[in-house]
């Protein structure tokens, strides 16, 4: 059952339009913009009735701040008017309601025009869920055709992306970083790590692929692909600034062979100057890297990776990150057996599905 918002300082009018909508909907009263606004962070409803004139802040401000949450900018707005001035239903429509009802709303009406622009949410939803897939996949699938160049790494995209979400949500659990991450900074993060090697396209074969030791000139050759990749991607979100995303798979392209302490590459920089993104991620490819067999070596158990981790506390990785890592470590053991066991489920992978065929 979808769920309606109704807000009104008047609490007859407030009590009256939830009893109309009472056996359709699962419906929730604020008596003021004030707490709507606090009932929609924590419970997000599918649809809000807002009462324009109220004391304080007013439907317009009210509808202003959602607009400006990501998490709730997309809820469908319908305002509540006591005026059929044609100005103030015009002041509706450009504040970004969708509707507008006058009070005291007819019942039929009430119903009709929940259901209409509930329905209409419902599609753009899906269509904007389509929309995010598609991208998903085509993304991911190009990150696997550059990840094909260096057999050592087969599948390393996606796992990686598994343990920064991972990671992250578990930070978000604990409360670290509160100013920072959210539900939907961790699902940007997820969509961004697929392309954190992307500047390996500009690497020559001969270099990644080369079985024994890389000579000094040739290490520093493969630590251009950070900044080939942040290029490349920077580039994408200045013509797509929509997709927030993007912006973050720039800075984890970039940044994830930044060191807390400084002494990583390309930049050099340390600390909080490194982007949350870029410090979370850095644990997840590491790990990834310790735990995957290499054409010059076999991978290292999940104990190793774990310590290699710990021994970076503080110089190499986020002592903060590495703390919550040490807590949810067995997690990461877990899902690195699950992918060695379950490759052939990964349908969008290129690179696995040419294995299975051949």
């Amino acid at each position: 059952m979808n769920s309606v918002l109704v807000v009104d300082d008047n609490l007859v009018s407030l009590k009256q339009i939830s009893a109309q909508l009472a056996n359709h909907y699962e419906v929730s009263q604020a008596k003021s913009a004030e707490q709507a606004l606090q009932i929609c962070t924590q419970e997000k409803p599918d649809l809000i009735l807002l009462d324009v004139e109220m004391p304080g802040m007013d439907g317009f401000a009210a509808i202003a701040r959602l607009k400006e949450d990501p998490s709730l900018s997309n809820i469908p707005v319908i305002f509540l008017t006591g005026s059929q001035d044609s100005a103030t239903e015009i002041k509706c429509l450009e504040s970004g309601a969708m509707d507008f009802i006058t009070k005291p709303a007819n019942t039929d009406i009430l119903l009709h025009r929940i259901g209409l622009h509930l329905q209409f949410s419902d599609y753009q939803n899906h269509l904007e869920n389509m929309v995010k897939e598609l991208e998903d996949t085509i993304g991911v699938s190009f990150a696997e055709l550059v990840e094909c160049k260096d057999f050592n790494i087969a599948g390393h995209v996606l796992r990686t992306a598994g343990y920064a979400e991972l990671l992250a949500t578990e930070l978000l659990a604990k409360d670290v970083f509160r100013n920072e991450l959210s539900p939907e900074y961790i699902d940007g993060i997820k969509r961004a790590t697929p392309f954190h090697d992307i500047g390996k396209i500009g690497i020559s074969d001969t270099i990644l692929l080369k079985e024994g030791a890389l000579t000094d000139e040739e290490y520093k050759n493969v630590q251009k692909h950070t900044l080939i990749g942040g290029r490349m991607l920077g580039t994408i979100y200045e013509r797509t600034p929509s997709q927030r995303y993007m912006k973050l798979a720039m800075q984890i392209a970039e940044g994830h062979h930044e060191h807390y302490d400084g002494s990583g590459y390309p930049r050099g920089i340390a600390g909080d100057n490194i982007p949350l993104c870029c410090r979370i991620m850095s644990v997840a490819n590491v790990y990834d890297a310790c735990v995957t067999d290499r054409v010059y070596r076999k991978g290292h158990s999940h104990e190793t990776a774990c310590q290699a981790i710990l021994g970076g506390r503080g110089t190499e990785f986020d002592p903060r990150i590495v703390d919550v890592f040490d807590t949810i470590r067995e997690k990461f053991a877990v899902m690195n057996v699950h992918s060695q066991l379950q490759p052939k489920e990964k349908t969008w992978s290129i690179y696995h599905e040419a294995n299975i065929n051949s």
